[in-house]
């Protein structure tokens, strides 16, 4: 009997001390075992950076399946389920074929070393090469030159804004980072980046001039606003007049730019764009929670979940809310130890009345309630804990039946989140 993707997925875990161990050998090692399906894929375009990855891609392959385009996409972590990292043609995989290419790969890796994201996306890449497309969406995983993605030649490289986050692997600057990220660009490839710090944009800069690599960049090559509720393109073909995009937010602007920018390097029409603006979904990116065990829990009040989780992230979601009509607002926050929980709680100070301060359900590395509650007041925030997201809710509704509550701080706890509010 087939084993559950679940099953073949725990045993993976096993295959390497470490989470995380940056070398592409073990990656190259299994294709080539496998004949190396990355060279059979259909066209590709790969993205990096530190924010909107996610973001981006959602809208291009909205975009590209708008314009009558059938999309292979890869993207991660996942929030609910594993088969949200692979998408054949449109679908998220089933869990039949999940588990036949996870075998596959799990027999012929042959119990060497590999980490579970190597071998994981080593069997995304077998899915994507056996089923016609006609794209395929890469999202580096961590960093980019060593990311298990890059092992392809894409048709366009993207890299989104890039900022420090996961110092411990990618180095303590923007520079180092920026070098990292910019580990997808292949020669002579086309790359479409967005909007930069100085620093980082120089070292991409750099990297592409050496290899040849074209620029379409942001503030040189291609422009984004919002402007009297809609969002205005402008590039070297000319302006686009577009609705704003599907997901909240002044920064999905500027993805919505990148999305635009790789659409139009395509051949995309203004159809295809428009598609990438209205259609595009992107779960935990201030999503509005509309049914379920919470909803029911607080039935007058506005719930909202975002999986944002670095400093980056906490300014762009406080501009969200800012954004958003008058209503006390309240967070419940369970954050990784890994991340600058001050740099993200900063922002939100001055738009939240509190925050309340969870652990993160199963998951070892998360920042303890009291912890997160010691930061919070650090910043300013008003603070408590509560035992569970459910618990830390009711007690917000019992004060306000009316509150807005955003649950925020962590993919893991969104995750969390989407299973048990589904």
């Amino acid at each position: 009997m087939t084993q559950t993707s679940d099953a073949i997925l725990a045993r993976m875990m096993a295959l390497h001390p470490k989470i995380i161990d940056l070398t592409l050998d073990r990656v190259w090692r299994l294709l080539a075992a496998l004949d190396n399906p990355q060279d059979k894929l259909p066209p590709v375009i790969h993205l990096a950076g530190t924010n909107g990855k996610g973001s981006t891609q959602a809208m291009i392959r909205a975009g590209l399946e708008g314009g009558g385009k059938s999309v292979h996409a890869y993207t991660s972590p996942h929030l609910a389920r594993f088969h949200e990292r692979i998408r054949l043609a449109g679908e998220l995989i089933s869990e039949q074929h999940l588990s036949e290419v996870l075998d596959e790969c799990y027999a012929k890796n042959g119990g060497e070393n590999i980490t579970y994201f190597e071998i994981t996306t080593v069997a995304g890449l077998l899915a994507f090469s056996r089923m016609p497309a006609d794209y395929t969406l890469l999202e580096v995983g961590l960093g980019g030159r060593l990311d298990a993605t890059n092992v392809i030649t894409p048709e366009v490289s993207v890299i989104t804004p890039i900022s420090i986050d996961h110092e411990q692997f990618l180095g303590n600057t923007l520079a180092k980072i920026a070098a990292e990220k910019a580990g997808i660009i292949k020669r002579g490839v086309p790359v479409v980046v967005g909007p930069q710090p100085d620093e980082a944009m120089e070292v991409i800069e750099a990297t592409a001039a050496r290899l040849g690599a074209p620029l379409i960049a942001y503030g040189q090559h291609w422009h984004v606003w919002e402007e009297r509720g809609r969002l205005v393109f402008q590039d070297e073909a000319g302006l686009l007049d577009l609705p704003l995009p599907a997901l909240l937010g002044a920064h999905q602007i500027q993805n919505a730019g990148a999305a635009l920018a790789v659409l139009r390097h395509m051949g995309a029409d203004e159809a295809a764009c428009e598609a990438a603006m209205t259609n595009a979904e992107w779960p935990a990116r201030m999503q509005k929670l509309k049914t379920g065990p919470l909803v029911d829990v607080a039935p007058e009040a506005e719930l909202w979940l975002d999986g944002g989780h670095n400093a980056a992230a906490g300014l762009a979601l406080a501009k969200v809310l800012a954004g958003l009509p008058a209503r006390p607002t309240h967070l419940i926050c369970g954050m990784l130890n890994t991340k600058d929980v001050s740099g993200y709680m900063a922002p939100l100070a001055r738009h939240v009345e509190s925050l309340t301060a969870i652990s993160i359900p199963d998951e070892v590395n998360t920042l303890s309630a009291e912890e997160t509650k010691a930061a919070a007041k650090s910043v300013g925030i008003a603070a408590g804990t509560a035992e569970s997201t459910i618990a830390g809710l009711q007690a917000i509704i019992a004060k306000d039946p009316h509150a807005r509550v955003l649950i925020c701080g962590s993919l893991y706890l969104a995750g969390h989140i989407l299973r048990d509010n589904g």
